[in-house]
């Protein structure tokens, strides 16, 4: 089988643009949401603010991202504004940011302990209702009319309140929430009883008892939600606790420190223990510092061990479990735990800098940024308050004017007993033939008749109650940020970093991976193989006269040479070159030349060349050092010997003065896992391609190793070519994924549909990539499509719920079933269900995990 490169033809109109002055992000904390119409309240408010062009808020954890154009925007103004609103907030700027994001862990469980207490309270109260229909005559004061009437006053005025208060303010700032339907529904049946109880000539029921079980069921779900919350982003606050407080200063003399010791115990009296030292605040340290971690103690910063042997626990940043050996040189991660040894290390990088850090920011703000699917949900829930009261008049209206008129045997009813779960004014309230709905009540005695007559306004503003409080703006507000909570917050456990709910939606598209092959599939640890010298004057250099008849006859002597007669004075001339570089050929050509003891020689003017090589002035005269092609931009001829001389490798020629002086081979190996991880993905119905600047000889050796064919193979591609490439296979209506580790990479992830960027890579590849694989295993490529296909599996089925049950849910409470079947929810019923469905669409996110268990 023959690999040949492909071409790519010119399509630079459709490779996506560089936005080189990107716009300015700005965070904000922001309390006092309820549902998904508070959300959009609030990006309606932020997107009034001058210079801000675009707002995502995230219900689930409370924050707000603002994009604007650099230097328009006043944070601490655009926070004012939205407190002043009523929603408080504050922007995540500042020196004290950990202090702020400290502050605000507290406020949310202060909030959470005063809505337990609430909860108590509304429990004992529907405890005691209960029990007044439970005993009856057995117990007088419970069911004494009057004792309910205080239940449900006092219902409204303590565990109540706050839900009526917000409720109401949201209504005045023209912003309804959840809270303003359920204080509307709440109020308005607690006036009705009032009245019914005042004036008991209108023959009217009084359901005391409904304001006590709905705002008891609210606070109920409500607290299960805000538990279920807390525990999608419990990921995320490990994570953002990893972050250390406290760093060890020491004196960076410490030439004399003894630690050739592995182990060395607790009370050692090695210097290393006990040194001159400083505690600062972690967020203090500078670069170049040295810190000193013992035992048991977190890395403060990024860095290098100077001086002491450990093995440090890396599992929260990469998700592997096994310790890792850390020596003098090697580098350690802020966050992750000293486990075995004391060490001295250096600072590298600190404060947001530090890779823990860069994973926080990333998980923050991928929890900020919304699925597309998601905009239908936004629409809807921006009016979605106002529909649900429109539509609570409408059933009020019809009922009163025409229902009860149409169908007059809605208004008869049958005692069902008198038990808490009892229909009607009880807890639950579904039943036949609209049971339990004219309680005539004596002042003294709150028991039912068996058989009675209800007034169409009571049934009617029954109904009309029940719609309010059974539409639920939170399912649709949470479907999907707390899907995207729990799938990130898996991802940043096991060191898959994915950037945000738009990222998920496309990785669920996805039908192709592509992989860049040095550095991702293969290790990009290459080795020297071959040095091929075209000339065997032992006195050669730089500075004579090169002497040749003509250059296809020199470089056709390829053929008589053997491949183990190194010319060392080749591999110095390279080496001298590719000191310029920091490509992976250069380090191993350097590498080679420095365990063989040669001396590099001086070079300067270094120009590098992506894609085709580098040259360099070096003693005088300018060498190349690159690939055929660029060796034939400089006029230098290669024979055709030489491509099969070094097959299934990659070849480095050299050459000075239009003369090739000799090429290089080298040759990489395959990745342990490459194999595995393209079979998967296979599997998983994607189809696997390479693409690399190296050659199709070389390519075709990986490609062999992987079972890839020809057609899945794009060799010798430009880094401009390869963003080309990808924009080719989209313009063919392919769904790209670009996995890559290198500056070259760049341009293609940037192009692709989901760009996937190795953490061991650059820091440019990172930069540009949507989703980051913190360990260096290919394996998490497979691994993280999986859990982009299972969160956005998830948004779509809390999507389809928060729709369908509002969809069925508002018509039952509006009496749809009521003539054919006598089916009726009472409020309490309607409200026990719309705290079950934002419970629901919380809980079948957390379910997200069952798959994904270590």
């Amino acid at each position: 089988m023959q690999f040949l490169p492909k071409i790519i033809p010119e399509i630079q109109a459709e490779i996506l643009p560089v936005n080189e002055s990107p716009p300015e992000l700005v965070t904000f904390d922001v309390g006092g949401m309820k549902c998904a119409g508070c959300a959009k309240a609030v990006e309606r408010q932020l997107m009034q603010y001058s210079g801000v062009i675009s707002a995502c808020v995230n219900l689930a954890v409370e924050v707000a991202t603002v994009e604007c154009q650099p230097g328009t925007v006043d944070a601490e103004a655009l926070a004012k504004k939205l407190t002043d609103n009523g929603f408080p907030s504050q922007s995540r700027l500042g020196e004290h940011q950990q202090e702020a994001e400290a502050a605000t862990i507290e406020r949310r469980r202060q909030e959470i302990r005063q809505q337990i207490k609430q909860l108590t309270i509304a429990l004992i109260l529907i405890i005691l209702s209960g029990l007044g229909h439970v005993l009856g005559t057995k117990a007088p004061i419970l069911s004494n009319i009057w004792f309910h009437w205080g239940l449900a006053t006092l219902a409204l005025l303590v565990p109540g309140r706050p839900i009526i208060v917000d409720g109401c303010r949201s209504l005045w700032r023209n912003a309804p929430n959840m809270n303003t339907l359920v204080a509307l529904g709440a109020v308005t049946a607690y006036t009705a009883s009032n009245a019914a109880l005042l004036f008991p000539r209108m023959g009217w029921e009084c359901f005391f008892d409904e304001p006590v079980m709905l705002l008891g069921f609210i606070l109920l779900g409500k607290t299960l939600e805000q538990q279920a919350r807390r525990r999608a982003a419990s990921a995320l606050q490990a994570l953002i606790a990893l972050q250390p407080a406290k760093a060890r200063l020491v004196d960076f003399k410490l030439s004399s420190l003894d630690l050739r010791s592995e182990e060395l115990p607790l009370n050692s009296t090695s210097k290393v223990y006990d040194p001159q030292y400083i505690e600062i605040p972690a967020d203090r340290v500078r670069v170049g510092e040295w810190l000193q971690v013992l035992p048991g103690e977190k890395i403060p910063v990024d860095g290098e061990i100077c001086e002491g042997k450990t093995t440090i626990d890396e599992s929260m940043l990469t998700g592997e479990s096994m310790p890792v050996l850390k020596q003098p040189g090697d580098t350690v991660a802020a966050g992750t735990i000293n486990k075995s040894g004391a060490v001295v290390m250096r600072a590298t990088r600190t404060g947001k800098e530090t890779t823990v850090a860069q994973m926080v920011a990333l998980v923050q703000a991928a929890q900020t940024r919304k699925a597309p699917i998601q905009n239908l949900a936004d629409t809807v829930a921006g009016y979605f308050v106002y529909g649900v009261m429109g539509i609570s008049l409408l059933t009020f209206l019809f009922w009163y004017f025409a229902g009860t008129h149409i169908w007059p045997s809605v208004l008869l009813g049958h005692d069902m007993g008198h038990g808490a779960s009892g229909i009607g004014h009880r807890a639950m309230g579904i039943g036949n033939g609209a049971l339990g709905m004219g309680n005539h009540l004596s002042v003294t005695d709150y028991q039912l008749p068996i058989i009675h007559y209800q007034s169409p306004l009571l049934l009617s503003l029954k109904l009309a109650i029940a719609v309010l409080v059974i539409a639920c703006p939170c399912a649709l507000g949470l479907a999907t940020p707390t899907a995207i909570l729990v799938g990130s917050g898996i991802g940043a456990e096991r060191g898959l970093l994915i950037r945000g709910g738009d990222v998920l939606e496309r990785v669920h598209q996805l039908d192709t991976v592509v992989f860049d092959k040095t550095g991702t599939l293969t290790t990009g640890n290459l080795t020297l193989t071959d040095y091929l010298p075209i000339f065997q004057n032992s006195e050669l250099d730089l500075n004579s006269d090169i002497n040749v008849g003509n250059k296809q006859d020199a470089c056709s002597t390829i053929d008589g040479v053997s491949a183990s007669a190194v010319d060392s004075k080749l591999l110095q001339i390279a080496a001298a070159v590719e000191r310029g570089s920091c490509h992976p050929i250069a380090a191993a050509i350097l590498l080679e030349a420095q365990q063989q003891g040669l001396l590099l020689l001086a070079a300067e003017d270094f120009c590098t060349e992506p894609g085709f090589g580098v040259s360099a002035l070096v003693e005088g005269r300018r060498v190349f050092a690159g690939n055929a092609e660029w060796m034939k931009e400089q006029g230098v001829a290669v024979a055709t010997e030489l491509s099969g001389s070094l097959q299934d490798k990659t070849a480095v020629y050299v050459a000075s003065g239009g003369i090739l002086l000799g090429v290089i081979g080298l040759k990489d190996t395959l990745r342990p896992d490459a194999k595995a991880a393209v079979e998967r993905l296979r599997g998983m119905g994607l189809r696997v391609m390479m693409l690399t600047g190296d050659t199709a000889s070389a390519a075709a050796a990986t490609a062999q190793q992987l079972d890839l064919t020809a057609a899945d193979v794009l060799a010798g591609v430009r880094p401009e070519g390869k963003a080309r490439a990808i924009a080719l296979l989209q313009a063919q209506g392919c769904k790209v994924a670009v996995v890559g580790d290198g500056i070259n990479d760049a341009p293609a992830l940037a192009q692709a549909d989901v760009g996937i960027g190795l953490h061991c890579g650059t820091d440019v590849a990172v930069e540009t990539a949507q989703i980051v694989l913190m360990r260096n295993a290919l394996m998490d490529v497979v691994e993280s499509i999986e859990l982009g296909r299972a969160t956005f599996n998830k948004i779509r089925q809390n999507l389809f719920w928060a729709f369908g049950y509002n969809t069925l849910g508002i018509p039952v409470a509006a009496g749809l079933l009521l003539p054919a079947t006598g089916i009726l929810l009472s409020p309490a019923a309607a409200g026990a269900f719309m705290a079950f469905s934002s419970v629901s669409v919380v809980t079948n996110s957390l379910f997200l995990r069952r798959g994904f268990r270590a």
